[in-house]
């Protein structure tokens, strides 16, 4: 039975992913960073798995990341803030460049990786990265470079599945099945795994659900806002 004083997680997060949503900073270089400031989430993933898809669902829009069927279209950093107040924000955004194939240069795929790896070592506003795996191939080697990356920098992250709406419905749990195997060679990976469609909606809720989640247990200060 749930206790009356029991957070509505995924009620808590539809509102906040309504709130005003805006871009405030690119950074190529990581002495470009904005000051740290409200608690950050991150989302990464290989080029084209629906990255800058998933942010504009999560936040109910459909301009806020540009969206592109060519690799490594996100060349920075791309930092967004989130709540009522511009000025005094709830959460932020981050959206890291794709890791993987991309129509670019070897050179600035280094610089890219280089630029990623001193944000995750270095951000102590940083509370988790999400990390995007494409349902339909499930966790491949460039994605256990990742998360194998993340576990050497000893920061929070959890896998979530993209395109599920492209996945046979039999399939789903199997889907699932076998990325949290694969996810058991990285223990410093969250337990649950999300699987969601950007294009449906579906499951979305559950992400923005387990963003509130960790703000309660991160940001005490921050959540209370939210429950008021």
């Amino acid at each position: 039975m749930t206790e009356p004083d029991t957070p509505d997680f995924a009620e808590i997060g539809r509102w906040l992913f309504a709130q005003n949503c805006e871009f405030v900073w690119a950074a190529d270089k990581i002495d470009g960073l904005p000051p740290m400031g409200p608690l950050e989430i991150a989302f990464a993933g290989r080029s084209n798995v629906g990255k800058s898809s998933l942010l504009n669902a999560l936040t109910t829009r459909k301009t806020l990341a540009r969206t592109s069927h060519t690799p490594g279209r996100t060349q920075q950093l791309n930092f967004f803030d989130l709540g009522p107040e511009p000025a005094a924000p709830l959460l932020r955004l981050v959206d890291m460049p794709g890791y993987g194939y991309a129509a670019v240069s070897k050179e600035k795929i280094a610089n890219w990786t280089r630029l990623m790896k001193d944000f995750l070592r270095g951000r102590a506003t940083l509370a988790r990265v999400f990390v995007l795996i494409d349902g339909r191939h499930g966790v491949k080697d460039v994605d256990h470079e990742m998360l194998t990356a993340l576990d050497q920098a000893a920061l929070s992250y959890q896998v979530v599945l993209t395109k599920r709406d492209e996945v046979k419905k039999s399939l789903v749990d199997k889907t699932l099945d076998d990325a949290r195997r694969a996810l058991s060679k990285h223990p410093a990976a969250h337990p649950d795994v999300i699987f969601l469609s950007s294009h449906s909606g579906e499951s979305v809720e559950d992400l923005r659900a387990a963003v509130v989640r960790l703000m309660s247990e991160r940001d005490r200060e921050t959540f209370a806002r939210l429950r008021a």
